[in-house]
Protein backbone atom coordinates (compact mmCIF):
# COMPACT_ATOMS: atom_id res chain seq x y z
CA UNK A 1 0.00 0.00 0.00
CA UNK A 2 0.88 3.55 -0.33
CA UNK A 3 -0.27 5.35 3.03
CA UNK A 4 -0.62 8.83 3.13
CA UNK A 5 -1.36 10.37 6.62
CA UNK A 6 -2.26 14.48 6.36
CA UNK A 7 -2.30 15.69 9.86
CA UNK A 8 -4.63 18.21 10.12
CA UNK A 9 -4.23 19.10 13.93
CA UNK A 10 -2.42 18.44 16.94
CA UNK A 11 0.84 16.39 16.84
CA UNK A 12 1.25 12.53 15.49
CA UNK A 13 3.57 9.94 16.58
CA UNK A 14 5.40 8.08 14.29
CA UNK A 15 7.53 5.37 14.58
CA UNK A 16 8.08 2.29 12.04
CA UNK A 17 10.58 -0.56 11.38
CA UNK A 18 12.75 0.80 8.93
CA UNK A 19 13.57 3.23 11.38
CA UNK A 20 12.34 6.20 10.90
CA UNK A 21 11.04 8.21 14.12
CA UNK A 22 9.16 11.67 13.94
CA UNK A 23 6.65 13.64 15.17
CA UNK A 24 3.99 15.46 12.81
CA UNK A 25 2.35 18.51 13.14
CA UNK A 26 -0.19 20.11 11.63
CA UNK A 27 0.27 20.66 7.85
CA UNK A 28 2.29 18.06 7.46
CA UNK A 29 1.80 14.68 5.11
CA UNK A 30 3.71 11.44 5.22
CA UNK A 31 3.69 8.34 2.73
CA UNK A 32 4.67 5.26 3.72
CA UNK A 33 5.68 2.60 0.97
CA UNK A 34 4.55 -0.67 2.71
CA UNK A 35 4.73 -2.97 -0.97
CA UNK A 36 7.17 -5.78 0.90
CA UNK A 37 6.11 -5.01 4.38
CA UNK A 38 7.11 -2.63 6.84
CA UNK A 39 5.28 -2.16 10.49
CA UNK A 40 4.29 1.01 11.81
CA UNK A 41 2.49 2.36 14.50
CA UNK A 42 0.90 6.53 15.05
CA UNK A 43 -0.27 7.85 18.19
CA UNK A 44 -0.95 10.73 20.08
CA UNK A 45 1.90 12.97 21.10
CA UNK A 46 0.60 14.68 23.09
CA UNK A 47 -1.17 13.47 26.37
CA UNK A 48 -2.95 16.56 26.65
CA UNK A 49 -4.08 18.12 23.63
CA UNK A 50 -5.98 15.93 20.85
CA UNK A 51 -4.87 15.18 17.34
CA UNK A 52 -6.60 15.21 14.08
CA UNK A 53 -5.29 13.05 10.84
CA UNK A 54 -6.57 11.82 7.94
CA UNK A 55 -5.12 8.30 6.59
CA UNK A 56 -5.30 7.68 2.93
CA UNK A 57 -4.40 3.81 1.64
CA UNK A 58 -3.85 3.38 -2.04
CA UNK A 59 -3.00 0.63 -3.99
CA UNK A 60 -0.01 1.09 -5.66
CA UNK A 61 1.04 0.65 -9.68
CA UNK A 62 3.66 -2.80 -8.71
CA UNK A 63 3.02 -5.11 -6.12
CA UNK A 64 6.28 -5.92 -3.99
CA UNK A 65 7.46 -2.41 -3.80
CA UNK A 66 10.60 -2.34 -1.05
CA UNK A 67 9.45 -0.42 1.73
CA UNK A 68 9.98 3.52 1.50
CA UNK A 69 9.01 6.62 3.83
CA UNK A 70 8.95 10.10 3.05
CA UNK A 71 7.71 12.85 5.21
CA UNK A 72 7.12 16.68 4.38
CA UNK A 73 5.59 20.00 5.55
CA UNK A 74 2.90 21.71 3.81
CA UNK A 75 2.04 24.18 6.87
CA UNK A 76 2.19 27.41 5.13
CA UNK A 77 -0.54 25.68 2.47
CA UNK A 78 -2.56 28.95 3.25
CA UNK A 79 -3.34 30.39 -0.37
CA UNK A 80 -5.92 31.38 -2.96
CA UNK A 81 -4.16 28.39 -5.01
CA UNK A 82 -4.45 24.40 -4.79
CA UNK A 83 -0.88 22.86 -3.39
CA UNK A 84 0.62 19.98 -4.50
CA UNK A 85 1.13 17.64 -1.68
CA UNK A 86 1.51 14.19 -3.35
CA UNK A 87 2.38 13.45 -7.07
CA UNK A 88 4.06 10.39 -9.00
CA UNK A 89 6.47 12.24 -10.82
CA UNK A 90 7.32 14.09 -7.51
CA UNK A 91 6.90 17.26 -8.83
CA UNK A 92 6.43 20.80 -7.44
CA UNK A 93 8.18 19.74 -4.78
CA UNK A 94 5.66 17.08 -4.06
CA UNK A 95 6.22 13.55 -2.07
CA UNK A 96 6.18 10.90 -4.63
CA UNK A 97 3.97 8.39 -4.52
CA UNK A 98 3.57 4.63 -6.61
CA UNK A 99 0.22 5.32 -8.30
CA UNK A 100 -1.10 7.52 -10.90
CA UNK A 101 -2.35 10.31 -8.52
CA UNK A 102 -2.65 13.78 -7.36
CA UNK A 103 -3.54 14.94 -3.84
CA UNK A 104 -4.11 18.67 -3.59
CA UNK A 105 -4.33 20.86 -0.17
CA UNK A 106 -6.78 23.28 -0.66
CA UNK A 107 -6.88 25.76 2.48
CA UNK A 108 -7.71 29.64 3.04
CA UNK A 109 -8.76 31.47 5.84
CA UNK A 110 -11.24 33.96 3.77
CA UNK A 111 -13.74 33.48 1.07
CA UNK A 112 -11.85 31.79 -2.23
CA UNK A 113 -12.38 30.31 -5.29
CA UNK A 114 -10.57 27.20 -6.65
CA UNK A 115 -10.54 26.12 -10.25
CA UNK A 116 -8.94 22.62 -11.09
CA UNK A 117 -9.25 21.56 -14.51
CA UNK A 118 -9.38 17.59 -15.26
CA UNK A 119 -8.00 15.34 -17.91
CA UNK A 120 -10.46 12.99 -19.87
CA UNK A 121 -10.50 9.76 -18.07
CA UNK A 122 -9.52 11.06 -14.88
CA UNK A 123 -11.77 11.08 -11.49
CA UNK A 124 -11.75 14.21 -8.61
CA UNK A 125 -12.75 13.27 -5.13
CA UNK A 126 -12.71 15.96 -2.59
CA UNK A 127 -12.58 15.52 1.33
CA UNK A 128 -14.12 18.45 2.95
CA UNK A 129 -12.22 18.74 6.32
CA UNK A 130 -13.66 22.38 7.78
CA UNK A 131 -15.74 24.90 6.28
CA UNK A 132 -18.45 24.89 3.41
CA UNK A 133 -17.45 24.78 -0.56
CA UNK A 134 -20.03 25.18 -3.08
CA UNK A 135 -19.32 22.64 -6.19
CA UNK A 136 -20.19 24.31 -9.22
CA UNK A 137 -19.55 21.32 -11.48
CA UNK A 138 -22.34 18.97 -9.78
CA UNK A 139 -24.40 21.97 -8.28
CA UNK A 140 -23.33 20.94 -4.51
CA UNK A 141 -22.56 22.15 -1.27
CA UNK A 142 -20.40 20.65 0.78
CA UNK A 143 -19.74 21.02 4.74
CA UNK A 144 -16.97 19.57 6.98
CA UNK A 145 -16.68 16.10 6.71
CA UNK A 146 -19.08 15.58 3.52
CA UNK A 147 -17.06 14.32 0.11
CA UNK A 148 -18.27 14.14 -3.20
CA UNK A 149 -16.55 11.81 -6.09
CA UNK A 150 -17.15 12.52 -9.54
CA UNK A 151 -15.63 11.96 -13.21
CA UNK A 152 -16.35 12.60 -16.58
CA UNK A 153 -16.41 16.63 -16.14
CA UNK A 154 -13.96 18.99 -17.57
CA UNK A 155 -12.96 20.66 -14.05
CA UNK A 156 -13.91 21.69 -10.72
CA UNK A 157 -14.31 25.05 -9.43
CA UNK A 158 -14.73 25.31 -5.95
CA UNK A 159 -16.23 28.27 -3.61
CA UNK A 160 -15.97 29.10 -0.02
CA UNK A 161 -17.39 32.25 1.39
CA UNK A 162 -15.39 31.93 4.46
CA UNK A 163 -12.73 29.66 5.46
CA UNK A 164 -12.18 26.07 3.91
CA UNK A 165 -9.45 23.20 4.30
CA UNK A 166 -10.23 20.15 2.16
CA UNK A 167 -8.17 17.74 0.42
CA UNK A 168 -8.69 17.06 -3.61
CA UNK A 169 -7.62 14.08 -5.35
CA UNK A 170 -7.11 13.81 -8.78
CA UNK A 171 -6.71 9.93 -9.71
CA UNK A 172 -6.25 7.70 -12.83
Amino acid sequence: MEIVTYVVSGALQHRDSLGHEAVMKAGDVQRITAGSGVSHSEFNASETEPVHFLQIWLHPEHRGLPPDYAQASFASGLSDRLTLLCSAEGRDGSIRIQQDARLFLGKSEEANDWHQPLELGRHFWLQLISGELQVEAVESRLKAGDALACSDVPGLTLQSQGPAHFLLFDLG
